[in-house]
């Protein structure tokens, strides 16, 4: 319908059932808007209040539910009990950043010996290699836990075994059929895992162990005899739930919960290294997903992408006021030369596209592409072009890949199968995301292997560029209360995506250039009623121009809310997604709510 869309997108109202929102309304007193977005989301009746209301103790499966989990619970006991010294190996994102500050942090409260390990992204790629193994069993470690990698480290596990050094891999990537010889594996994505816990990240693993060890020492009488404080493994929600907003695992079950009460734990401040950031980042409300997905997170990811990437992990396990701001300054000034590089790569790749446009997965490859933000380029041009994205930096006839996918189309499985079929020299991932090494003579290969399995996998309409959009809603709407019943569905994300809205017939009255690139505007409804919004990063877009410089046309527009406080004010404001043109969006909806 919506033709003259500026993004180009199709426009379409999500499927609902009438019926079943009726039923919501009376036997669960809720109100139209709450009732409609659970009909949505397709909330079935006995999980309505647990998904209104997610708790940890309601929805905390037992931990032994999860492969190998008792074979763990009892080596960590033994290490615990015979003083030995572990070593923590994570990967430089901010999952692997957060799972190895809560291993690290919950060892520091019960005075174990540890070590943390992270690789360097550039010299030493992603996951365990012998030489990073070495370098721990040189530092007299008895053990090796991996955190949100492990589950391919076939020769660097090998190389543990031969040295005598167990590892435990806490992971959450796809597996093979075929597992490395770890002494356990922890991972609800191998083969034959069957706790329905496959939406966990790193850090929800990594939870989930921490709760098994501590029930485990405690009936053993440990924290007794040792005189030490039992941790309170909610105060570790705060990293679980940074770990699970930013690896874009889905929001559901459990996950919901760890966010939920995460986020609670976030604002109270207990971790230095997040109080911190969170300060030098100026954010004066509450801490919401989008600040732990949009500000918070990036932050921590750039000390991997493009400066050291220990500094993550280190931050959230810091405990010194003078260290902890000295880090978050520096991973500040590593996302400003992040965001610089990404800028000048983005707008190299973009004028690559229009060779392949029509392909249904962009594969994207060029000399010498900072490997830091290739995966971050593969998420824009996944996001613009809505297809899957595989980016490539070339170097010494080697190349280093980053793939981002789209719902229903796993790139996980892709790339372990592309391993399989000897096309990839190693690679993981899940999902949505992923990373490989690939000869530069086999990329051509993978491009035919990848879409040939896009094409098996899914249907003739999955590549269609739209919008869904949840409600239409009148400008009056925009107000606290009707906010606040939104709310009632959050903790937003992959798996439970913010409801998107429509407001038709408005026109600007204002419009100016806030921050570098976003256009704020004052828009007026038909009902007289005016509406604050803002267009995020679209200064330089057909969107932020059409703002800027369109005072007669009357418009609609897609969007999300969003709540403004400021000096103790609360006003809930719009962030534009999209503009249409046409004078009325017409399509067989029901009439507007608020």
């Amino acid at each position: 319908m919506s033709e003259l869309s500026l993004s180009g997108k199709n426009w379409k109202y999500k499927i609902f059932d009438s019926s079943y929102v009726e039923y919501l309304k009376e036997n669960f007193f809720l109100d139209e808007i709450t009732a409609k977005l659970l009909s949505i989301r397709n909330i079935k009746k006995d999980s309505i209040e647990t998904f209104l209301e997610p708790s940890i103790k309601n929805l905390i499966p037992n931990p032994n539910n999860l492969k190998d989990m008792e074979k763990t619970t009892l080596r960590l006991l033994r290490a615990i009990n015979r003083n030995e010294k572990i070593g923590i190996f994570g990967d430089y994102d901010v999952d692997g950043a957060s799972s190895t500050a809560i291993i690290g942090n919950y060892f520091k409260i019960i005075n174990q010996d540890f070590e943390i390990y992270i690789p360097d992204r550039r010299l030493e790629g992603f996951g365990p290699s012998i030489k990073s193994f070495q370098n721990l069993i040189e530092k007299k470690v008895d053990l090796i836990i991996t955190v949100d990698c492990g589950t391919m480290s076939f020769d660097a596990i090998d190389f543990a075994n031969k040295n005598k050094v167990d590892v435990i891999v806490l992971d959450h990537h796809q597996s093979e059929i075929n597992l490395p010889k770890a002494h356990s594996i922890i991972n609800p994505n191998r083969f034959d895992d069957d706790s329905k816990l496959n939406y966990l990240c790193a850090a929800g693993v990594c939870f989930m162990t921490l709760i098994s060890v501590n029930s485990a020492l405690r009936k053993q009488g440990w924290f007794l005899e040792k005189k030490i404080k039992e941790p309170n493994l909610l105060d570790f929600l705060d990293l679980v739930s940074l770990g699970t907003v930013c690896d874009v695992v889905p929001l559901i079950g459990l996950n919901r919960a760890i966010v939920k009460q995460g986020l609670k734990v976030i604002n109270s401040k207990k971790n230095l290294g997040l109080k911190t950031l969170i300060d030098l980042c100026k954010i004066e409300t509450k801490a919401s997903t989008y600040h732990l997905g949009y500000i918070i997170g990036p932050r921590i990811n750039a000390g991997g992408r493009v400066g050291k990437c220990s500094h993550g992990a280190n931050l959230l396990l810091n405990n010194n006021p003078k260290e902890s701001f000295q880090i978050a300054t520096e991973l500040e000034q590593f996302n400003l030369d992040r965001k610089n590089l990404e800028r000048d790569l983005l707008n190299l790749v973009l004028n690559l596209v229009n060779d392949d446009i029509n392909d249904p997965v962009l594969v994207l490859y060029g000399n010498n592409w900072h490997e830091g933000v290739i995966g971050i380029i593969a998420s824009r041009i996944k996001e613009k072009f809505n297809k899957p994205t595989i980016i490539i930096s070339l170097k010494d006839d080697i190349g280093k890949g980053s793939a981002r996918s789209v719902l229903g189309f796993d790139i996980g499985a892709v790339i372990l199968a592309a391993i399989q079929n000897k096309i990839l020299i190693k690679g993981g991932g899940h999902k949505m995301a992923g990373g490989f090494s690939i000869e530069e003579n086999k990329i051509q290969e993978l491009k035919e292997f990848i879409i040939k399995m896009f094409n098996k996998k899914n249907d003739k309409n999955s590549g269609k560029n739209e919008i869904y959009l949840d409600s239409l809603i009148s400008a009056s709407a925009l107000n606290l209360d009707f906010y606040r019943r939104v709310e009632k569905l959050s903790p937003f994300g992959s798996g439970n995506p913010e409801p998107k809205f429509i407001i038709e017939n408005v026109k600007v009255l204002k419009s100016l250039i806030v921050g570098k690139n976003h256009v704020k505007s004052i828009l007026l409804s038909k009902d007289g009623s005016t509406i604050t919004t803002i267009a995020f990063n679209s200064y330089d877009t057909d969107l932020g121009q059409f703002l800027l410089n369109n005072k007669k046309n009357t418009f609609n527009i897609v969007g999300k809310l969003s709540l403004n406080e400021w000096k103790g004010e609360k006003n809930v404001e719009f962030i534009i997604d999209d503009i249409s043109v046409n004078k009325t969006y017409k399509n067989k909806v029901p009439s507007s709510i608020g």
